[in-house]
């Protein structure tokens, strides 16, 4: 992929944004300012995906290169996730003092230096550390994402406006495997790493380009660029003792798992249980996030529409039936081609309809006032030592167990977040805009 097309594709990705949203009316009632600090957003963050979900691909070929079990190759995965947690928290924090836009730049740089070192590396010790340090220069993405959305968009949009940011991450989540599938099959594993990490880099600079941290003149969800008031300490200390959100985290941690789950080792299980190629597996696996961008955006505009801003309903109704749909997911990818793409979809579906709820959405409308990064950061870091758990437990299980108990304990996982989020069934509902929110 030569440089002319890596920049051709970024910018067919944020123009097809731009005319999709516009035929579906999915921006109506944004400010043009505000459309185009979203569709900023929504490349953005999503093009951090391509430098993360990639190693899902690159397995396969770096067990059979550097014959390294799935145990072993579950630390690696599970360092990224510890180190993403951490970085939540911390980055959290700093996304409150800093401007958005240089932490995104240094994340997604940093991301994409990373993942051409991890491709130079064979031995076990040295692919964790660099997969953890990526994990920690990922998290660098989230919360300034976050202050961002939370400074443009009142609590009446927030729900839509992070739902269509959540798609984003889906579509590039899709065309990782789709890119990193053609680059493994074509420069071997490594590929699956180099090539996406072009295309971070060309989002990176699009992004110091066009997005704008904050609006010029303050109102009703905006504030100005200034530092906050408050310190850090305070800021942690705000955010730890808000019980709300202790159990939106508990609720991500089981579905990050369980979400991981299918991401990390869904190429994985096809290829062992299916006898698939790499390449089909990971093109089957392409469809969830296509499922992913369909539910984050109807999940979040189902809480603005028909509850009233409650996220609670909707979040338990899919975690129930994503439980559902694990417990046959096994039994199913064995009926065919064409049964594997439509339970992949609806999986896809239940998994990131919450998922972006619970990351963005939920924790910005229960944060105090002045810390909405510092919440989204602390549920992140939660729901990321979920699926450091979840990517261990789940290579531990499938080697000594088998994959059908694999799957299962993905389903437990969806289950326990449903059982968790179902507390706040009554939290939410409409509030006025210029009294309760989270300014940042």
């Amino acid at each position: 992929m030569t440089p002319r097309e890596v920049f051709a594709l970024v910018g067919a990705l944020n123009s097809t944004a731009l005319r999709a949203a516009g035929d579906l009316g999915v921006t109506k009632g944004f400010t043009s300012s505000q459309r185009t600090v979203l569709w900023v957003l929504w490349l953005t963050y999503g093009s951090f995906y391509f430098c993360r979900n990639n190693l899902g691909v690159a397995l396969p070929g770096l067990q059979d290169e550097l014959h390294y079990t799935k145990s072993e190759v579950g630390t690696v995965l599970m360092a990224l996730k510890l180190a993403y947690g951490i970085g939540q928290f911390i980055n959290g924090q700093l996304a409150e003092h800093w401007r958005p836009r240089l932490l995104l730049a240094l994340g997604m740089i940093a991301s994409a230096a990373l993942n051409v070192l991890f491709g130079w590396a064979t031995a076990l010790y040295f692919l964790t550390f660099v997969w953890a340090c990526n994990g920690y220069v990922q998290a660098l993405g989230w919360p300034p994402t976050m202050r961002v959305a939370a400074n443009w968009f009142p609590a009446l949009q927030r729900g839509r406006a992070i739902g269509i940011i959540g798609t984003g991450y889906q579509l590039c989540g899709a065309l990782t495997f789709v890119v990193a599938g053609w680059a493994a099959d074509r420069f071997g594993w490594r590929g699956a790493l180099y090539v996406p990490a072009a295309l971070v880099v060309v989002s990176a600079l699009h992004m110091m380009i066009f997005l704008k941290d904050s609006p010029d003149v303050a109102g009703p969800a905006q504030s100005s660029t200034a530092m906050p008031a408050s310190s850090v300490g305070e800021n942690i200390l705000a955010t730890l003792s808000n019980p709300a959100l202790w159990l939106v985290a508990a609720a991500l941690c089981l579905l990050d798992a369980c979400r991981y789950g299918f991401t990390d080792w869904g190429v994985t299980h096809l290829k062992e249980v299916q006898g698939a190629s790499v390449s089909s597996a990971a093109f089957k696996y392409a469809v969830l996030p296509f499922g992913g961008i369909a539910g984050a955006y109807l999940a979040g505009w189902a809480t603005d529409r028909f509850f009233a801003g409650r996220r609670a309903p909707v979040i338990v109704g899919l975690l129930l039936v994503l439980t559902g749909l694990t417990l046959i997911y096994d039994r199913v990818i064995h009926w065919g081609f064409g049964a594997s793409i439509v339970i992949l979809f609806a999986i896809g579906f239940c998994i990131f309809g919450p998922q972006v709820l619970l990351v963005g959405t939920l924790p910005v409308d229960l944060a105090r006032r002045g810390t909405a990064a510092a919440a989204a950061g602390f549920v992140n870091f939660m729901g990321y030592m979920g699926a450091a758990a979840g990517d261990k437990l789940t290579g531990h299980i499938a080697q000594d167990y088998g994959w059908p108990f694999a799957v299962r304990f993905w389903a437990a996982c969806a289950l326990g977040g449903a059982l968790a989020i179902a507390c706040l069934w009554n939290v939410g509902g409409r509030r006025r805009q210029d009294s309760s929110d989270p300014q940042t």
